[in-house]
């Protein structure tokens, strides 16, 4: 397949990206753009710094593999939110190291996992629900992911990982960059006091 060259360019791009700077490690993770008809996502078994731009494979909005190799097992994450979400455009999901290492913890608010510790956090990711723990691949996820995504567009893996969708690639890629980043502030600042931004100050960002 050689439709859609600019966004297939953009997914191997951002792959790369995220591997270099340790975002995700080995061969975990996983990438995705909608197009006409489904979406784009990185095969299984790939690393995310080694993508080219024919390895990427076409999927529909039912999780069924129409064309190219075969898809990331957790594809049918991906169009579950899509179905979810028709304004977005692009899902990431990483394995990144401190978001991972929060969803391991214990005694999480499952509904919303982090505080809004900085003001960039409250405006890219906002409230982010936890996904009770399946293992990598159970389309048991499914229907619970999708009924998670028509209001949050972040959400976290339980010893797993964040999956966050935006309109498009480099949005994404911040959203889920700047939820890395206040896993690592959140792990920091264990067993201190922490000042959150209050709800006022959440929901003002928020308008803008």
């Amino acid at each position: 397949m050689a439709d859609h060259p600019e966004l297939r360019g953009q997914v191997v791009a951002l792959g790369a990206s995220l591997f270099t700077r340790g975002l995700t490690a080995g061969r975990t993770g996983n990438l995705s753009v909608r197009v006409p008809g489904g979406f784009l996502v990185t095969p299984t078994g790939a690393s995310l710094g080694q993508l080219s731009t024919d390895q990427l494979s076409l999927v529909d909005l039912r999780g069924c593999h129409l064309d190219g190799p075969r898809p990331s097992k957790e594809a049918f994450l991906h169009a579950a939110v899509y179905r979810a979400r028709p304004q977005d455009s692009a899902v990431v999901h990483t394995h990144s190291t401190h978001a991972a290492a929060v969803s391991c913890l214990a005694d999480l608010n499952p509904q919303d996992v982090l505080p809004a510790l900085t003001a960039y956090y409250a405006m890219r990711v906002g409230r982010l629900p936890l996904l009770p723990y399946h293992a990598p691949g159970d389309r048991s996820l499914e229907e619970l992911a999708e009924r998670t995504a028509r209001a949050s567009h972040a959400m976290l893996l339980a010893n797993h990982g964040p999956v966050v969708s935006a309109a498009d690639l480099a949005s994404a890629a911040d959203a889920v960059e700047e939820l890395e980043e206040t896993a690592r502030i959140h792990l920091l600042l264990d067993g201190r006091r922490t000042r959150p931004l209050t709800p006022e100050q959440v929901a003002a960002l928020r308008r803008t």
